[in-house]
């Protein structure tokens, strides 16, 4: 009870629940703004975060993320352009109920209800399992939490979502770069090229912000340059208020779809455009009337935005439990925690645990000013999807050199962002994944460190890793899920 009333007051310390306001606000409008993306939120508003002490910062992130999340159905219901790749699935009701139908305040209006509903629901779930996953987790040691980074690396070949291959090249491009600087273990200097600045390692923030925010401006520029893409054209609103036929007709399906995009939340390498997709193929398959899907049914609105918006909540369960990031956004809350001297793991239910009750407050409260947002000022955040191109772009740039430079006030970190940014406009030009860098920065270091803690435990023998079960069950794992994609891929051809 200590410590819930501790969180309490972190959580409402007026700068901190400000900040929750303006990350919420921020990730509704990032969401909605086609071209824009959670992942690009987070890491452009990351530097803002060290302005705020504690809680503060992680604050704003929560609230960025579940909003950016919502954010995508105003676009992809007004204009089938989806603010995120979460929401893509909305875009097959929604847009016809705006249009077709003539109810956009309507469609608005139970995409926010059922992103409200996933996301507190899937809080609780978080709530209820996260603490007894930790139990389980405090008989770790240094070959399990090895095993564990591994299997987190695993992940790669998931979230790469296009060549398994090029994945895992991204995979180990993030390995790379996790081994620059001096060895904690051996304080051997390695791949600085005789600067000082890379003895600390490669710094994450420009990295992060270059890879995700200035290649895809680099990315928007060139589709600006060839579509001249304009001012949209303004969208009348109906009442937003879902009635109280709508609530009954959808409420199954709010339910069923909040549990499928917790349970896909807490699988690593999957995310919430899995999730939509799932959850809108078993609304259709368990309702009714089938045929009418496509044509603007309230639970072919519903379904996706509650499994989207419920992943929030489950994909928080391995990274506080177990510290492995399921996408690239958990990755940078991930990141985002391990700065604020948040360490997760099981340890952190026991040493941190007022931290860990106000990250469950924090995604809580989030959801509900998501809501309160989303019901009241609908109208306004309307008018972010119509921001002429032209005016958007240079904002954003200059966020990230702003951003970039504020984190270390060092021009060399900009430079660096840059040059992540050029790479990773070419990266994405070859379709590789983003996502696989940063997980291999983060756990490369982690893998690194309890590899070598584990041979000086053993006295140099490699039989540590297959002789203790919980250590063995992980690496069964990895390697599953490291051949899982080229298995299916050969299954498929003998079919």
């Amino acid at each position: 009870m200590t410590d819930i009333l501790t969180a309490l007051e972190m959580i409402f310390v007026p700068l901190n629940l400000l900040g929750l306001i303006f990350g919420v606000g921020a990730g509704i409008a990032f969401g909605a703004m086609p071209g824009l993306s959670v992942n690009m939120g987070l890491a452009l508003l990351f530097p803002l975060t060290f302005t705020f002490q504690g809680m503060g910062g992680i604050l704003i992130l929560i609230g960025i993320y579940c909003g950016a999340i919502y954010g995508g159905s105003i676009s992809a219901i007004l204009l089938k352009t989806p603010g995120t790749p979460a929401s893509v699935a909305t875009t097959l009701d929604g847009y016809p109920m705006a249009t077709v139908l003539k109810q956009p305040g309507r469609a608005l209006g139970l995409s926010t209800l059922a992103s409200t509903f996933g996301g507190i629901f899937s809080t609780i779930c978080l709530i209820i399992m996260a603490p007894q996953l930790a139990k389980v987790s405090l008989q770790f040691s240094k070959p399990e939490y090895f095993a564990l980074a591994i299997f987190g690396l695993s992940i790669i070949t998931s979230v790469s979502s296009g060549s398994v291959i090029k994945g895992i090249m991204g995979g180990v491009i993030g390995l790379f770069l996790a081994t620059v600087g001096i060895d904690a273990m051996s304080g051997e200097i390695r791949f600085t090229l005789d600067t000082t600045y890379l003895l600390g390692g490669v710094s994450f923030i420009p990295i992060l912000i270059g890879l995700f925010a200035f290649a895809q401006m680099l990315t928007t520029v060139e589709e600006y340059y060839h579509k001249q893409t304009g001012l949209q054209q303004e969208v009348k609103l109906d009442r937003v208020l879902p009635s109280w036929s709508d609530f009954k007709r959808v409420f199954l399906t709010l339910v069923r779809s909040s549990f499928i995009g917790t349970f896909i939340g807490c699988v690593p390498g999957t995310g919430g455009d899995i999730a939509s997709f799932v959850s809108y193929d078993q609304a259709k398959r368990w309702s009714s009337h089938k045929e009418k899907f496509g044509t603007g049914e309230p639970e072919g609105v519903c379904a996706p935005e509650a499994g989207n918006n419920a992943v929030s909540g489950g994909a928080f369960i391995p990274v506080l439990t177990l510290g492995i990031p399921g996408d690239g956004a958990t990755a940078i809350m991930l990141g985002a925690l391990m700065v604020q001297g948040l360490q997760p793991g099981p340890l952190l239910f026991v040493e941190k645990a007022p931290d860990v009750y106000a990250i469950f407050i924090g995604l809580l409260l989030a959801n509900v000013i998501m809501s309160l947002m989303g019901f009241s000022l609908i109208r306004l955040f309307v008018k972010v999807v119509n921001v002429p191109t032209e005016i958007l772009l240079p904002i954003i740039i200059m966020l990230t050199f702003v951003g970039t430079y504020s984190y270390n006030h060092s021009m060399n970190d900009v430079y660096l962002m840059v040059a992540a940014g050029i790479i990773g406009y070419f990266l994405n030009k070859t379709e590789f994944s983003m996502s696989a860098i940063v997980i291999g920065i983060i756990l490369g270091g982690m893998a690194e460190q309890n590899f070598v803690g584990s041979l000086i435990m053993s006295d140099g023998s490699f039989s540590v890793f297959w002789t203790r079960p919980i250590c063995l069950l992980f690496l069964t794992a990895a390697f599953i899920s490291l051949l899982s994609p080229f298995l299916g891929k050969l299954l498929r051809l003998k079919k």
